[in-house]
C-alpha cells in the first residue's frame, strides 16, 4: 500500500479521491465509518484535523483488508457500545439522547479498533471539541459502559475520572453516578446485575463493585494520588489547563501491564498553548499527515476545531468546532448564543475567550502578545547545521528564580538566496528559590530534566541551586570551540556584568558589548525579531524552552520605544531577551554597514587557519 504524505500539501480531499474504496463502503456500513466517508465526501463541514481523522480511519480499514496490519475494526464491538448508548439516559432529561453521527464516530474509534488480542487498539486518546457540545455526557456513557459491562468477569479493576481540582472532577463523576443510578432503576437486567455484584454508589468517594473489588475513583490532579493505582480506564477532563506531564506519566505508567487499558484526555483549547495537551495535538496531527508512518498506531486524535482565527467572523464555519450545529433542533438557539458571545466579547476586548472556548482555537491569552502562535510554530525546522558558521550571541543573566539564557543567531541564505536568521538557545536552570528542580519544573511548566537530554538546557551544578558562573563560562567556550563558530558579536545585559562576562573579557577575543535594557536601546532589534517571524524569515528547532519564552513575551511600549515584557514572574522570557541582545547587531548582518562587513575588523575575527591562509595568499589586501 503506497503511503500518503500530507505534511506539505494538506490536501486531504485530493488524497482521498485517489483511493479505491467502493468495497469498503459495502462492507463497513456502521455509523462511525459512514461518518468518515460523509466527512471526506463533503457532506459535513469539518476542520482539517477531523478530515485527517476520517482519512486515517479509511486508510486503516484498507490496511486491515489488504496488508499485514496488526489491528482490525470489530463491528460487533461498535454495535455493543452504540446499543448501550441507546439506553444511557441524559441526566438533564432523564431519557437517552439519540447520538449524532460525530458522536457515534467517537465511540466507533474508541471501541471498534482492536489489536491481535482483541483488546482496544488505542491506548491513548486526545479528544477536543468546543464548549457546550456534550462531551461530558459522552464520557459518562463511556465510563459507565466500561465499568458496568467491560469489567464483567474481571476482578480488582480500577477506573479513574479526574480533572485539575475536585470541582471539575465532581462534574463528570456526578454525570456517571446519576446515569448509573438511572440505568439501574429503569432497567431490571442492570438492577439484577448491580445486586449480584453488590454495587454501591457513593456520592463523593466513588463507585464500588464489592463482589469483584472493582472501583471507579474520582480523584483530582491537585491531590496527586495516582501513584498506587493501575487504571484499566482513565479519563482526564479539561486537561488543557494542566501545564505539567506529571499526572499523565503516573496514570500511563500504572497502565502498562493492564490488559485492554485506555487513557482519554478531553478538553477545549486554553489560553496557554505551551501546555502538554497542545503539544499532543500537534504530534497526532503530524502522525495523521504522515499516513505512511506507524509511529503512533495506538494513539487516537479526534479534534473538532476551527482552522483559523479568520473564521471568528464566518459563522457558517462554526460547525467545525461546534458539531451540535448540525442538529436541526438546536441549530438556531446555539448559533444565536455563539453570536451573542462573540459580539459581547468583542465589545469587552476579550474575543480571545470566545476563540479559545467556543471555536476551540489555541492562541495567546494577552491581547498585547509579542508574536502569534502560528508564526512561532511555522518557524520550526527539523535540523540546522551550525558548524563553522558566523554567529551573534546574546546573554541574559538570571536574577534569583530566572533562568540564564544564551542565544545564538546564525544568519544564512536558503537555497533560493533568501536572507534568513536561525535562532537557537541554551539555558541554565537555577532552582534555589523554588526549593528543588521538581518544584521549579512545576512552577515554570517546563520539563527541564527531559530537555537536558535534548541539549536545550543545563541544570545548575551549584549545590544550593544558584547559577554557577564557571559552569556557564566553560559550557559556552566548549560549545563555540567544538562547533568552530565565528563569534561576530556578543551582546549582554549591561546589568549582567557577571564573573562569566569578566572571564570572557580576559580570556577570549569575543567582541563584547553591554546593552542597556531600555526601550530606546532595544526598540530596533525587538521590532526586527517580530518582523522576521511574521515574514517567515526566521527558523528554529522544536525547543520547548524557546517556544514557551516566545509565547510568554508581551510587548511593552513607552514614549521612546518598545521592548518585551512578561505578565508575571513565573512566565519565562529570558530566551527572548537574549535573542534580542544578539540581534542588536545580528539584524544588520547582510547590510554593508554591518560589523560582519567591516573590512577593518576582518583580521580580528579570523581563525588562526584563516590568518595563515591570508599571509600565504598573493593578495595583500583583506580577505573578502
Amino acid at each position: 500500500m503506497q503511503g500518503i504524505d500530507l505534511t506539505q500539501t494538506h490536501d486531504v480531499e485530493g488524497a482521498y479521491h485517489t483511493l479505491k474504496v467502493n468495497d469498503l463502503r459495502k462492507k463497513y456500513t456502521d455509523p462511525a465509518t459512514k461518518y468518515a466517508f460523509d466527512v471526506l465526501d463533503g457532506k459535513y463541514i469539518t476542520g482539517y484535523l477531523m478530515k485527517l481523522a476520517a482519512l486515517r480511519h479509511i486508510r486503516d480499514l484498507q490496511r486491515a483488508e489488504n496488508t499485514d496490519f496488526s489491528f482490525h475494526y470489530d463491528l460487533n464491538e461498535v454495535n455493543k457500545i452504540l446499543k448501550f448508548a441507546g439506553i444511557a439516559p441524559n441526566v438533564d432529561t432523564g431519557k437517552p439522547t439519540q447520538l449524532m453521527p460525530w458522536q457515534q464516530f467517537i465511540f466507533g474509534m474508541l471501541f471498534g479498533w482492536r489489536d491481535e488480542l482483541n483488546t482496544k487498539r488505542f491506548t491513548r486518546v486526545v479528544l477536543s471539541v468546543a464548549r457546550g457540545q456534550g462531551k461530558t455526557y459522552l464520557m459518562a456513557i463511556y465510563m459507565t459502559y466500561s465499568f458496568l459491562i467491560e469489567s464483567m468477569g474481571l476482578s480488582n479493576q480500577d477506573f479513574l475520572v479526574t480533572a485539575e481540582n475536585y470541582d471539575q472532577t465532581g462534574k463528570l463523576y456526578g454525570y456517571i453516578k446519576n446515569m448509573l443510578r438511572k440505568i439501574i432503576d429503569d432497567q431490571p437486567v442492570f438492577a439484577k446485575l448491580a445486586k449480584e455484584d453488590d454495587l454501591i454508589i457513593h456520592d463523593h468517594t466513588g463507585i464500588v463493585m464489592n463482589k469483584f473489588n472493582n472501583n471507579l475513583r474520582p480523584l483530582s490532579f491537585n491531590a496527586g494520588k495516582y501513584d498506587s493505582y493501575h487504571f484499566t480506564t482513565a479519563v482526564f477532563d479539561e486537561v488543557g489547563n494542566i501545564n505539567s506531564r506529571e499526572g499523565t506519566k503516573k496514570i500511563v505508567s500504572g497502565q502498562v501491564k493492564v490488559p485492554n487499558h485506555q487513557y482519554i484526555e478531553i478538553s477545549t483549547s486554553y489560553p496557554d498553548p505551551s501546555v502538554p495537551f497542545h503539544d499532543e495535538q500537534k504530534t497526532i496531527q503530524q502522525v495523521m499527515e504522515q499516513d505512511f508512518s506507524r509511529e503512533a498506531d495506538r494513539t487516537l486524535g479526534l479534534i473538532w476545531a476551527q482552522d483559523s482565527l479568520d473564521e471568528t467572523f464566518k459563522p457558517g464555519t462554526w460547525v467545525k468546532s461546534n458539531p451540535l450545529l448540525d442538529l436541526p433542533s438546536q441549530k438556531d438557539v446555539l448559533m444565536d448564543g455563539l453570536r451573542d458571545k462573540r459580539d459581547a466579547d468583542m465589545l469587552a476586548g476579550t474575543v480571545d475567550d470566545f476563540q479559545n472556548k467556543n471555536l476551540n482555537l489555541w492562541l495567546q491569552e494577552a491581547t498585547n502578545a509579542y508574536l502569534k502562535l502560528s508564526d512561532i510554530e511555522s518557524a520550526v525546522i527539523p535540523e540546522f547545521d551550525i558548524r563553522g558558521r558566523d554567529v551573534y550571541i546574546g546573554f541574559d543573566y538570571s536574577m534569583f528564580s530566572d533562568n540564564t539564557a544564551i542565544a545564538f543567531v546564525y544568519p544564512y541564505q536558503d537555497e533560493n538566496g533568501e536572507q534568513k536568521w536561525h535562532i537557537e538557545q541554551h539555558s541554565f536552570i537555577p532552582w534555589n528559590k523554588a526549593g528543588s528542580i521538581q518544584a521549579k519544573e512545576k512552577q515554570d511548566g517546563i520539563e527541564y530534566r527531559e530537555l537536558v537530554k535534548k541539549g536545550y538546557c543545563t541544570i545548575t551544578s551549584h549545590p544550593q541551586g544558584l547559577i554557577n558562573d564557571d559552569q556557564v563560562y566553560n559550557w559556552l567556550l566548549t560549545y563555540v570551540e567544538e562547533n568552530r563558530l565565528h563569534v561576530i558579536f556578543f551582546g549582554y545585559d549591561a546589568w549582567g556584568a557577571t564573573n562569566a562576562i569578566k572571564q570572557m573579557d580576559l580570556n577570549t577575543d569575543f567582541p563584547l558589548e553591554a546593552i542597556r535594557q531600555r526601550t530606546s536601546e532595544l526598540k530596533d532589534p525587538t521590532k526586527f525579531l517580530q518582523k522576521i517571524f511574521v515574514e517567515g524569515n526566521v527558523t528554529r528547532l522544536d525547543d520547548k524552552i524557546m517556544e514557551k519564552a516566545l509565547i510568554n513575551a508581551e510587548l511593552y511600549e513607552d514614549k521612546i520605544g518598545i521592548q518585551v515584557d512578561k505578565a508575571k514572574a513565573t512566565l519565562k522570557i529570558d530566551v527572548v531577551d537574549a535573542i534580542i541582545d544578539a540581534l542588536y547587531q545580528g539584524m544588520y548582518h547582510f547590510e554593508d554597514f554591518g560589523i560582519a562587513n567591516d573590512k577593518s575588523q576582518q583580521v580580528d575575527r579570523m581563525t588562526a587557519e584563516q590568518v595563515k591562509k591570508w599571509f600565504e595568499s598573493k593578495d595583500s589586501g583583506l580577505l573578502d
